[in-house]
């Protein structure tokens, strides 16, 4: 045994990992129904029989299945993620989400959409992926945004394995975007309009954007509006509480759009979850060794970065751990 853990520590020391050597991984696409055409995704499966299947659930905004949007995120933290849990044994999902990018199809309006609309189409792509992988049940990676729509989508669902909970807010959406305005001083201005825009849709009433600031224009969009009022509407702790399968809540304590309280506080209301804490690792999950903001920003740019050491094992760790629970 102590042969055993002197090999894992070379290992980690030598290759990044204290998990299993690294084996090969095929990709294929898969599709699954959507509302009015198909929903699309990337299957990264280990050549041989896999230990685990996880489907990774996108953040927020027109953000792809490789975790890159047109607003200036190229970190591509999600095929980084696939790939290292691949590289381990673990098969992923990565999607596109309803409306944009390959799965623009599946509605005509990838703006009109809701939290509950995403929880149906997480559910979906659990059954395709049941029956591609032969997989008893499947994970659910969740990250930021994504991360609420896993827990909505593992209520009362045998086939679904637990819930890998990264970079998620634990308060309501609505108060996270307050607090995130609040933080930078450059808004300060414009406080006075985007507050109580924020109270109005709490409240599911749509606002008018005619006079606002042109900062908030885009924010505050009428297209998306439907949208906040379903965001805004859940509190992840309620969502989260009474769920009995494993929970894993991973943060980064560098993340400056999601922070550690929010951890803590979806640790409070599951505590069986596992809290595993990330020191020098941000949203993107890159890694930060400064507080320096324009730094941390900078890595939201940069796909040939690596995720932050660590990142991998922790989720390889859980699933071990975890997988005999999970199918109970």
């Amino acid at each position: 045994m102590k042969f055993l853990k002197l090999l894992a520590l070379l290992c980690t020391i030598f290759f990044g990992s204290s998990l299993s050597a690294q084996v090969a991984s095929t990709e294929s696409f898969l599709d699954a129904p959507g509302p009015t055409g198909a929903l699309k995704g990337t299957l990264l499966a280990p050549a041989l029989k896999s230990t685990a299947v996880v489907l990774i659930i996108p953040g927020s905004g027109p953000t792809d299945r490789d975790g890159n949007n047109p607003l200036g995120v190229k970190a591509s933290t999600y095929r980084l993620l696939a790939e290292g849990l691949a590289s381990h044994g673990v098969a992923t999902l990565r999607i596109d989400k309803r409306g944009m990018f390959a799965s623009a199809a599946a509605t005509p309006d990838g703006n009109a959409v809701t939290i509950a609309d995403y929880v149906a189409d997480v559910r979906t792509w659990v059954a395709a992926l049941r029956k591609q992988t032969g997989a008893p049940c499947i994970w659910l990676l969740g990250h930021s945004e994504g991360g609420l729509v896993a827990m909505a989508s593992a209520k009362d669902q045998a086939d679904v394995c637990g819930l890998v909970l990264v970079a998620t807010a634990g308060r309501p959406m609505g108060q996270v975007l307050r607090d995130q305005l609040k933080a930078n001083p450059a808004n300060a201005t414009i406080l006075n309009q985007a507050l109580p825009a924020i109270d109005a849709l709490e409240q599911g009433r749509k606002v008018d954007t005619a006079n606002m600031h042109p900062a908030l224009q885009g924010l505050f969009k009428p297209t998306v509006q439907g949208f906040l009022i379903s965001a805004f509407s859940y509190d992840p702790r309620s969502v989260l509480a009474g769920y009995t399968k494993p929970v894993l809540v991973l943060q980064g304590q560098r993340d400056i759009q999601v922070g550690e309280a929010d951890a803590r506080l979806l640790k409070l209301a599951d505590p069986q979850a596992d809290l595993f804490l990330l020191p020098n690792v941000n949203h993107v999950l890159k890694s930060v060794a400064s507080d320096d903001p324009r730094a941390n920003i900078a890595t939201y740019a940069d796909p040939g970065l690596p995720l932050a050491f660590g990142v991998v094992d922790a989720i390889l760790e859980f699933l071990a751990a975890k997988a005999d629970t999970a199918k109970k």
